[in-house]
């Protein structure tokens, strides 16, 4: 009860200081879906996959809009990079050539996307995953649709996790706990206190859910 009830106070307040960075998101769809040519090449095709290291190149239909926005702009700034060599970084080239309101368009095509009603292929076990997914819970939702136990946004600014691909979610964990490609304070010390076998349970839970898609249009 003690270790449960550690973890509810934790994620409490780590899904505060997400909340605090959120970023204010605007756009328009339909301009948003003729700019999202340059992304399709690479997000709308299902399963596709990096050729090294390989891992799947994320679904982010039915993405939440503001967080889509704070990725593209990091990826902007080169606050975060894309692979594991800041030259090879192809998401900073993408983003680099958009304004913000190109990015603010693209993020909202991207959010408005239906999401998927088919659980997603696992190989992990999520069944392991239940108490250290709870420290997601508070900021991503328990199944990581942003949701609450009575199905109302949690907040806006938070990654949708189910749907995702599971090597996706095992590589972003590692990368976080590596803290040089992704360097978000609060990330990083989750992912510090988690094993590889945390990491991978728990990224085998959020997957094996229903939620996000590839943008097939």
């Amino acid at each position: 009860m003690k270790s449960k009830a550690l973890w509810s106070i934790l994620a409490a307040g780590i899904c505060f200081a997400l909340t605090a960075q959120a970023a204010q998101a605007a756009g328009d769809e339909v301009e948003g879906k003729k700019k999202f040519f340059t992304c399709g090449g690479c997000h709308a095709i299902e399963g596709y996959a990096n050729a090294y290291p390989n891992y799947h190149v994320p679904r982010i239909g039915g993405q939440q809009q503001a967080a889509v926005l704070a990725a593209l702009k990091s990826y902007k700034t080169g606050d975060r990079i894309h692979g594991d060599q800041p030259l090879n970084n192809s998401m900073q080239g993408n983003a680099s050539g958009w304004t913000d309101r190109d990015l603010e368009d693209i993020a909202a095509y991207v959010s408005k996307r239906t999401l998927s009603t088919e659980a997603n292929a696992i190989s992990g076990h999520p069944d392991k995953a239940k108490e250290k997914s709870a420290l997601c819970a508070g900021c991503h939702g328990v199944d990581g649709n942003v949701l609450d136990k009575d199905g109302k946004a949690l907040n806006q600014d938070a990654l949708r996790l189910a749907g995702q691909y599971e090597d996706y979610l095992i590589k972003a964990l590692k990368d976080y706990k590596k803290g040089v490609v992704r360097k978000n304070p609060i990330m990083v010390g989750i992912a510090g206190s988690l094993s590889d076998e945390d990491i991978k349970d728990i990224s085998a839970y959020f997957a094996s859910q229903k939620g996000l898609t590839t943008i097939s249009e």
